[in-house]
């Protein structure tokens, strides 16, 4: 009942110069991302009102990249009926979702996907490739799907990730809070982030 967020977010999306050129004038659109490691499953990906995220992932793209360019394409949308891990209902769905395919894989006599680093990362604790959570987010959308639930449109969460700010301390680096949009719809537009100017002059 309390899952539509009918504000407006601006998110950014790092890529390549030319992919965001091409979105931008029309010629193309953001197509979904169906990676099996996927943070948040299939959609599209954003990071929310926060375009040094995006532009630091440009510049340090993961490896087989096609970013030539590095640049950020600006989006404004809204979430719609969101699945929201930043609230309980949410959280609740996950654990959910995680017991059931769990109990499937127990009886199929299968191993789940797990979540690990990249081979050679220095951060064990980020485990970057997360092909377990991103078959739970998937097994949620089915299992609406089968139920001819209203399906979710979009997905947001909360990531803690890198290293401490300071010696124990309860901030990290790179967190942040990333969108996945799945349903193309509520993408109100896309634009070219603008630079800041000196104000006052």
């Amino acid at each position: 009942m309390y899952s539509s967020d009918p504000g407006l977010i601006i998110g950014f999306h790092g890529c390549d110069q030319h992919v965001r050129d091409s979105i931008v004038s029309g010629q193309s659109t953001l197509k979904s991302s169906k990676n099996k490691w996927d943070w948040l499953g299939e959609g599209m990906y954003f990071w929310q009102n926060n375009y040094e995220r995006a532009l630091h992932y440009a510049q340090n793209p993961p490896a087989k990249s096609s970013i030539k360019i590095p640049a950020v394409l600006g989006a404004i949308f809204n979430l719609g009926h969101c699945l929201d891990l930043t609230d309980k209902e949410g959280i609740d769905l996950v654990r959910r979702s995680h017991e059931i395919l769990s109990k499937s894989a127990e009886q199929e006599q299968k191993e789940l996907p797990r979540n690990v680093n990249p081979n050679g990362s220095k951060d064990a604790k980020d485990k970057i490739i997360r092909k377990l959570d991103c078959a739970v987010i998937n097994n949620i959308h089915s299992l609406m799907e089968r139920a001819n639930e209203a399906p979710f449109e979009s997905v947001r969460a909360v990531f803690f990730e890198g290293a401490e700010l300071y010696k124990d301390a309860g901030f990290l680096d790179k967190t942040h809070v990333q969108i996945c949009i799945r349903n193309p719809n509520l993408i109100k537009a896309f634009f070219v982030p603008r630079k800041t100017v000196k104000w006052p002059s």
